[in-house]
C-alpha cells in the first residue's frame, strides 16, 4: 500500500492510499534482501491458493551496509523556477546507493543522478538564520574534507567565529564583484544555500537558479549539506574501495 500523508497543525490528513507497490519498495528490496513484492503476492493470494503466510518465517535481520534513496528531478530542464521542494510530487525517478558507510551511500547515490560531487574546491554556503545553530558543524565538515570556504555576510561572521578560515562574497544586492559573478565566472564547485523564505527581506532564490544554470551541485538543507560532507569526506579516505555486487552484498546479511 502506498499512502501520501500531509501534516498541518499537529493533525495528520491522507491524501491518498494506493493498492500498489510505489517505486521505493524495489529499492527498499535490494537494501534489504528482501522481496517484498513476492511475499506481498503470496499474503493477498492466500486465501485462493491455500499457502500458508510467509510473515511468520521471517526473521530479523542485521545489516553491515547503508542504502541511501535519492529522487531526480528536471530541475536542469527549467533554470529559471526555484529548486526548493515543497508537498508536489517534483521527481521524475529515484536511485539508490548502496555501501559499508553512509558518506558513501550518499556520494553514490548523488552520482547515480548525474550530481557529481566535486573532491576539492571551494563551497559557497548562505544559509537562513533558523539553520545558523547548524551551520558550523557543516562548515567544519567541507573544512575537514579540504574545501576552501566561502560565505556571505553573517554566515561568514560566525564560521570567523569559530575560528574557520573563510572568504567573503558579497550578495547581489550588496554590490559587485558577488557571489553571482563568482558562480559565472566558474570559482564556486559547490552551494549550500537554505531557503531564508518570509524571514528575509531579499529573496536568495538567484542563488539557487544561479547553481543550475552554472551546472554547479547544491544543497538546499542542512541534512544535505552534512551528508554531502562526510560523502566527500569518505570517498577521498577511501578512494579505491573495490565494486560489489548485490548478491555479495546480500550474502554478508545476518538473519
Amino acid at each position: 500500500m502506498n499512502m501520501q500523508y500531509a501534516i498541518e497543525d499537529g493533525k495528520v490528513f491522507v491524501l491518498e492510499a494506493n493498492p500498489r507497490a510505489s517505486r521505493t519498495v524495489p529499492l527498499v528490496s535490494k537494501v534489504c534482501g528482501i522481496q517484498m513484492v513476492q511475499l506481498a503476492t503470496e499474503v493477498i493470494t492466500g486465501a485462493l491458493t491455500g499457502r500458508p503466510s510467509p510473515v511468520p518465517s521471517l526473521r530479523e535481520s542485521h545489516y553491515q551496509h547503508y542504502g541511501v534513496k535519492e529522487a531526480v528531478f528536471p530541475f536542469n530542464m527549467f533554470p529559471e523556477v526555484d529548486p526548493v521542494l515543497g508537498p508536489e510530487m517534483r521527481s521524475t525517478g529515484e536511485v539508490l546507493g548502496l555501501a559499508d558507510t553512509f558518506g558513501e551511500a550518499f556520494y553514490k547515490a548523488q552520482e547515480a543522478t548525474k550530481t557529481a560531487l566535486p573532491l576539492e574546491g571551494r563551497v559557497l554556503i548562505s544559509v537562513s538564520d533558523r539553520d545558523k545553530p547548524e551551520l558550523i558543524e557543516v562548515a567544519q565538515g567541507f573544512h575537514d574534507a579540504g574545501f576552501t570556504l566561502v560565505a556571505t555576510g553573517g554566515t561568514a561572521g560566525l564560521i570567523e567565529k569559530a575560528g574557520l578560515p573563510v572568504e567573503r562574497v558579497k550578495k547581489v544586492f550588496e554590490g559587485r564583484p558577488n557571489l553571482l559573478d563568482e558562480i559565472a565566472n566558474g570559482k564556486i564547485d559547490l552551494i549550500v544555500n537554505t531557503p531564508a523564505g518570509k524571514e528575509s527581506l531579499h529573496d536568495d532564490s538567484y542563488i539557487r537558479k544561479g547553481a543550475i544554470k552554472g551546472h554547479i551541485p547544491y544543497m538546499t538543507t542542512m541534512a544535505a549539506a552534512k551528508a554531502t560532507a562526510a560523502g566527500i569526506l569518505e570517498v577521498k579516505q577511501h578512494p579505491n574501495k573495490e565494486l560489489r555486487s548485490l548478491q555479495n552484498i546480500h550474502a554478508a546479511i545476518e538473519r
